[in-house]
């Protein structure tokens, strides 16, 4: 591992966080204007994908990883996090819905979000990383988590009210009063009984716990793909730092994905075998990972529309 490889990406990602909060600085984000800044954040992956293998042996001149390994497992841990991250999206619009967040506050809470997801799996990516190295049968807890988590994902929705984890909120409530409507972009404010918690508060709160919930399942995840720490910290980096925008993009179409679930629920059942056959003779290569990601996905986004013209039809009908 090269500190300076990580000092430099840590530089571009500061970069690239800090232009992601300039364009959202006025909080008006219309779809067109999201949709522009999602193909740009892709973009910008894709450039990175390429430049894997013009510079992996200066990215990482101890790697074990070939130019050609290292591009196709970034690609791979991209996309499946890019995947993983719509399910975070339906749960945000729950979260909103439910706190009643005004229009123009979810860029900030979103950038609240993506703060705290950026450092969570950092954190957690070094210390998976540290415990493959040392203990390589954590590798198996790991698959046995993901297929679990699959196996739940295929189960029936719970109830709204259920899926948006009330724990922060009361302890939000235990150690400050909660003022009974927003303040602009203010955590908190002061009265004349002093220090008071505005709803955002209590919405970043929920949001920070949502967001450890989803590394759970994220890191484990992206470690049967790759467990080269530098490929599986890029890719979370540029997976999340075009959340925001892609969640503008889906807001008004997230309930029409109704066979996400299930494809969520296949991939994470497939990485997890994945990862348990990792060693063997039997190992899945990355490329075919790449693949079944894609061409799952692929088949969940266009049976989804289907059904969607179908009902639509029968409405019309």
């Amino acid at each position: 591992m090269h500190i300076s490889t990580y000092a430099y990406f840590g530089l571009l990602t500061l970069f690239m966080f800090a232009l992601d909060v300039w364009q959202t600085r006025n909080g008006n984000v219309t779809i067109k204007k999201a949709a522009i800044w999602s193909l740009f954040w892709v973009f910008l992956a894709f450039l990175f994908f390429i430049s894997l293998y013009e510079f992996w042996p200066v990215f990482e001149p101890d790697s074990a990883y070939t130019p050609h390994a290292a591009a196709t497992a970034f690609l791979t841990g991209f996309l499946l996090e890019k995947s993983l991250s719509v399910d975070n999206l339906f749960v945000f619009a729950l979260i909103f819905g439910r706190f009643a967040v005004p229009q123009e506050l979810r860029p900030r809470v979103l950038l609240w979000g993506v703060i705290g997801a950026l450092i969570l799996r950092g954190i957690m990516i070094a210390v998976g990383a540290e415990l493959l190295n040392t203990f390589h049968w954590v590798l198996y807890l790991f698959a046995f988590f993901l297929i679990w988590t699959g196996y739940q994902l295929t189960k029936p929705e719970e109830e709204e009210e259920e899926q948006v984890n009330s724990l922060p909120e009361r302890i939000v409530r235990k150690f400050f009063r909660v003022s009974d409507s927003y303040q602009g972009t203010k955590l908190f404010v002061r009265d004349n009984l002093g220090l008071l918690a505005t709803p955002l508060v209590v919405v970043v709160a929920v949001i920070s716990m949502t967001d450890v919930m989803f590394a759970l399942d994220s890191i484990p995840a992206i470690f049967a793909v790759t467990q080269e720490p530098f490929l599986v910290l890029t890719a979370n980096v540029f997976a999340l730092l075009g959340l925001r925008s892609l969640y503008f993009v889906l807001e008004g179409m997230l309930d029409k994905f109704v066979y996400l679930r299930p494809a969520l629920a296949f991939i994470m059942i497939f990485i997890g075998c994945k990862m348990l056959l990792i060693g063997t003779p039997y190992a899945i290569p990355t490329m075919v990972s790449l693949l079944v990601l894609l061409t799952t996905m692929t088949i969940a986004v266009i049976a989804s529309i289907i059904k969607d013209k179908k009902s639509n039809k029968a409405l019309d009908n």
